[in-house]
C-alpha cells in the first residue's frame, strides 16, 4: 500500500503550486476542491514523514544497541511508536469517499406511529442541530411540515461546515445516518402508560458545491406554484408562494413553502433537487463499482433499520456496528459523536479488510 505514497506526494506538491497561483482563487468552486484535497494529502504527507522518522529511529537504536546495552532498553517503545505510525498511515491511505468534505441536506420523515412518530422526528432534528452546533457547523431549516403538537411529518435541514479537511466534513460524519430510526417510549398522547414503538426515516444527501456541478435543463423540470399551508392544512399565505418542482427524467419531486417568497422557495427547491440528483448519480456509480465507492456501513437500502432509541432504559443501540450506550438523554441533546465514531471505525475496518483481500 505504501508504494502509492510517492504519487500522492507528487500530487501534494502540484496542489501546493496551484494554491500559490492567484488565478485559482478566481474560481471559488475549484479552489474549494483543491483546498480539500490539499488538506487530505497534508495529513498523509505528515503521517508518512512520521513513519519514516520512526523507522530511522528504530534502526539507529538497534545499531547502537550492538555496542551499548543502554540503547536496547529504548527498542520496545520505539517499536510501538513505529507500529502506531504505520497503522495511522495505513488508515489514511484507505481510499476516501470523495464527497466526505461536502455539506449535506438531511431530511427527516415521521414514519409508522402517527403523531408520536412526528414528535420523534422533532427529537431527531434537535439531536442533529445540537450535534452540528457542537462541531461548529451551521444549520438551516429549508422546509418543515409541522403538526399541531410540534412534531414534523417532514423536515429538511442543510448543515454546513467551513472545514477544509475532508475527514472533518459534514458528509464524512452524517452519511451513516440514512435509514430507519426506531423509538420505544410511552408517548405523550398515551394515557395508559403503554410503551409504543414508532419510527422515523432519515435521508442524507451530499450538497452540490456549485449549481454547474449538476446540470438541469429547463425543459427537464416542471414548476408548479400553490398556496402554502400550515398544520392541519390551514392556509398561512394569501399568495401562491409555495413551489413544487418535478424533475421529469427521474420523477423526483421537491416541494418548498417555508419562505414567504416564491423566489426563495424555488431556490431552496432547486438546491434540494441538485443534491438528490447528485446522490442518484453516485448511487448509480456505486452500483456499477461498489467495491471502489460504496461504504461498508452506509447501506444503500434506505428502509434499513439502523438504530433504536429506548427511553425506558435510556439506551441507544446501533444495529450495524453493535454500539450500545445508556446515555440516550445526552445523545438526543447532541452527544452523538461516539455513535458516529463507531460507524466510521466499522467502515474503516471493512475497507482495510477489503484492501487486505485485494493485496493478497
Amino acid at each position: 500500500m505504501f508504494e502509492s505514497v510517492s504519487g500522492l506526494l507528487d500530487e501534494f506538491h502540484d496542489l501546493e503550486q496551484q494554491l500559490a497561483d492567484p488565478a485559482l482563487h478566481a474560481d471559488p468552486a475549484r479552489a474549494k476542491k483543491v483546498n480539500r484535497r490539499y488538506a487530505e494529502l497534508s495529513q498523509i504527507k505528515k503521517a508518512y514523514e512520521d513513519w519514516q522518522q520512526s523507522v530511522d529511529d528504530l534502526d539507529a537504536a538497534r545499531e547502537l544497541a550492538r555496542e551499548d546495552d543502554a540503547f536496547a532498553e529504548e527498542i520496545p517503545s520505539l517499536e510501538e511508536r513505529q507500529t502506531a505510525a504505520q497503522e495511522k498511515l495505513r488508515r489514511l491511505l484507505i481510499p476516501r469517499d470523495p464527497d466526505d468534505g461536502r455539506d449535506v441536506i438531511l431530511e427527516i420523515k415521521g414514519g409508522a406511529g402517527g403523531e408520536e412518530a412526528a414528535l420523534f422526528a422533532s427529537d431527531l432534528l434537535r439531536m442533529y442541530v445540537h450535534y452540528a452546533d457542537s462541531k461548529g457547523w451551521k444549520s438551516e431549516i429549508l422546509e418543515a411540515d409541522a403538526t399541531d403538537l410540534g412534531g414534523y411529518t417532514n423536515v429538511q435541514v442543510a448543515i454546513k461546515s467551513n472545514a477544509t479537511d475532508p475527514a472533518q466534513g459534514v458528509w464524512a460524519h452524517l452519511k451513516y445516518e440514512g435509514g430507519v430510526h426506531r423509538v420505544q417510549r410511552v408517548p405523550a398522547t398515551e394515557s395508559q402508560g403503554r410503551i409504543q414503538t414508532s419510527t422515523a426515516g432519515v435521508l442524507v444527501f451530499p450538497e452540490v458545491d456549485e449549481p454547474e456541478e449538476v446540470e438541469i435543463a429547463a425543459n427537464d423540470i416542471r414548476v408548479d406554484v400553490f398556496r402554502s399551508s400550515g398544520p392541519g392544512g390551514q392556509s398561512v399565505n394569501t399568495t401562491d408562494s409555495a413551489v413544487r418542482i418535478t424533475h421529469l427524467p427521474t420523477g423526483i419531486v421537491v416541494s418548498m413553502q417555508n419562505e414567504k417568497s416564491q423566489i426563495q422557495n424555488r431556490e431552496a427547491a432547486m438546491r434540494v433537487l441538485r443534491a438528490r440528483l447528485l446522490a442518484k448519480q453516485q448511487e448509480e456509480l456505486d452500483a456499477a463499482a461498489s467495491d471502489a465507492r460504496k461504504s461498508q456501513v452506509r447501506s444503500m437500502d434506505r428502509s434499513e433499520r439502523i438504530r433504536t432509541y429506548n427511553f425506558p432504559e435510556n439506551r441507544i443501540a446501533d444495529h450495524r456496528t453493535g454500539f450500545k450506550a445508556y446515555n440516550l438523554d445526552q445523545v438526543l441533546n447532541g452527544a452523538l459523536e461516539p455513535v458516529i465514531e463507531s460507524a466510521i471505525t466499522a467502515d474503516e475496518e471493512a475497507r482495510l479488510a477489503a484492501l487486505g483481500d485485494t493485496e493478497s
